[in-house]
């Protein structure tokens, strides 16, 4: 069953992100709202089974508009470049299912929302296998390791960084980890 979602954010370019990401994942956005007072109205007119909220919007700010639909049938998640402990706090009173913080990407957001939309899709019956979580660790840590890297030999910050490497990965075809080793080892053109 196809997933509808309302989006909203005051920055156009995000909102454009989250469109694009979602229905790469076969969601359907039914709405999107730059101010969080347009959100609440898209909501309470398509029901959809998720809203994706900034919290700072003109109008109503994204706990306000959560507070709002608390109850009905809509997921909420809040998305935010803020993380301070109030804002957290105010989130859960609100009933938000989950806050994001940006910058994100599908790799990330997509399985969080597959798995607050579907909790029972989120955990495998057998549990991940060891060597799984390990190879998860691992990776993660190259890729951390190839970020700084890269940081300091060409002068950019984290997130240009990490998409250097996804984009490098996606062009090649490879995992993310294969690039991160290739920078590691001082092979990387890209």
């Amino acid at each position: 069953m196809e997933r509808r979602v309302v989006i909203a954010d005051d920055e156009s370019i995000i909102r454009l992100d989250l469109k694009e990401m979602l229905e790469s994942d076969g969601y359907l956005v039914v709405g999107e709202a730059a101010r969080g007072d347009d959100a609440l109205a898209l909501i309470e007119e398509h029901h959809p089974d998720l809203a994706l909220l900034d919290i700072k919007m003109p109008g109503l700010d994204g706990i306000e508009v959560a507070r709002a639909v608390q109850g009905s049938e809509t997921v909420v998640v809040l998305l935010t470049a803020f993380s301070q402990r109030t804002l957290i706090e105010n989130a859960r009173d609100a009933g938000v299912a989950a806050y994001l913080v940006k910058p994100f990407r599908s790799s990330e957001l997509l399985p969080k929302l597959a798995a607050i939309l579907d909790p029972s899709q989120a955990m495998p019956a057998a549990g991940p296998e060891p060597h799984q979580a390990d190879d998860k660790i691992e990776t993660r840590e190259l890729v951390q390791r190839a970020k700084e890297r890269l940081m300091a030999d060409r002068a950019i910050d984290e997130p240009t960084a990490f998409e250097t490497i996804q984009q490098a990965a996606m062009r090649a075809r490879v995992r993310m980890r294969d690039v991160a080793q290739e920078i590691l080892r001082g092979e990387f053109g890209g």
